[in-house]
């Protein structure tokens, strides 16, 4: 099994918050895990983001991506021409919300395909906050309700970064060792 875990955009940095210590809890699942600086990191765009998915892991039923924030996104873009194991999205979302660094990305300028995205990952987990900073509950309902997601909500967690802190992740290791 192989994972990889793609941070939010500004994170250019891969140990950063929580993504080293998933790193090293998925490795001590025996999984092989690729956590690399991302090409593009400031605005995370579509062109540069999925073709490098594709070259670090490509596709399959030993595949596991784990996305947060902007992450999230490109993985369910990926999702969509792509067949995976499983997917993990942390603050989710699907919008640009009216920021233009995000309409940037490229991720938005077409209809999302709910179905194939679903169809083409068994399973896929979502972690939302209710005090998520920069996501409202509201698009983190709607995400899960279009994907039939493994839905995980806490009043507490922000955005799941440096905003609280979040510098370990058990809860992500717990749902995704549920999954193996």
């Amino acid at each position: 099994m192989k994972a990889m875990i793609l941070p939010g955009n500004g994170n250019a940095d891969m140990s950063e918050i929580w993504y080293p210590w998933v790193k090293v809890e998925l490795e001590n699942l025996g999984m092989t895990v690729i956590a690399q600086n991302m090409p593009d990191p400031m605005l995370a765009r579509k062109r540069y983001w999925l073709p490098f998915i594709e070259q670090q892991i490509g596709e399959g039923n030993d595949v596991i991506l784990i996305g947060h924030s902007s992450g999230t996104v490109a993985i369910m873009r990926y999702l969509e021409t792509h067949k995976i194991k499983g997917a993990v999205i942390v603050g989710a979302y699907d919008n640009d919300f009216g920021n233009d660094r995000e309409r940037q990305s490229g991720y938005f300028d077409t209809e999302w395909k709910w179905t194939v995205i679903k169809q083409n990952a068994e399973w896929i987990i979502q972690f939302a906050s209710t005090s998520d900073p920069y996501i409202p509950i509201a698009t983190a309902h709607h995400i899960r309700d279009k994907l039939n997601t493994i839905y995980y909500e806490y009043p507490d967690q922000g955005h799941f970064s440096d905003d609280v802190n979040k510098m370990e992740f058990p809860e992500l290791i717990d749902a995704i060792r549920k999954k193996l």
